[in-house]
């Protein structure tokens, strides 16, 4: 584009209004994303994701047990995944899986105290907790 094309877009006023289209498109698209949630540091779903998916294989897991019959579980989650940096001088960061606060268990099985020990023993070692955050009990059907 030379010199005088330039000029004359300028004093034609198609170029003052090209801007003003793009600056209000730009605008416009800016008040649209307030309306859109977009948080790539959200990880909200992503931790849900991460419980029902713990949730789901306990549940088949536990299912296949002898004894255990019908299963039902809820699992608690107390904090979701963050990064943390390595050291006080890297960028670098590693992810943090959630950590398991508690385990309800209710099965058919439930009254009967070697399904008991059964179930306790395969939760704890599956997720590496104590014994204090799991309780197991009989299901109501």
């Amino acid at each position: 584009m030379n010199n005088l094309s330039f000029k004359s877009m300028l004093s034609n006023g198609k170029l003052k209004n090209i801007i003003i289209v793009v600056g209000v498109l730009g605008i416009a698209l800016i008040f649209m994303s307030s309306f859109f949630e977009f948080n790539p540091n959200n990880n909200s779903s992503s931790v849900e994701d991460y419980r029902q998916g713990l949730q789901t294989s306990l549940s088949e897991m536990l299912s296949r047990i002898e004894g255990v019959g019908n299963v039902s579980v809820l699992l608690t989650i107390e904090n979701s995944t963050e990064g943390v940096y390595l050291d006080n001088h890297s960028t670098k960061t590693k992810e943090i899986e959630p950590v398991v606060r508690g385990v309800v268990v209710a099965c058919s099985g439930g009254d009967d105290p070697i399904v008991l020990e059964r179930v306790y023993d395969a939760v704890t070692k599956a997720l590496n907790i104590s014994t204090a955050k799991v309780s197991v009990t009989k299901l109501n059907e």
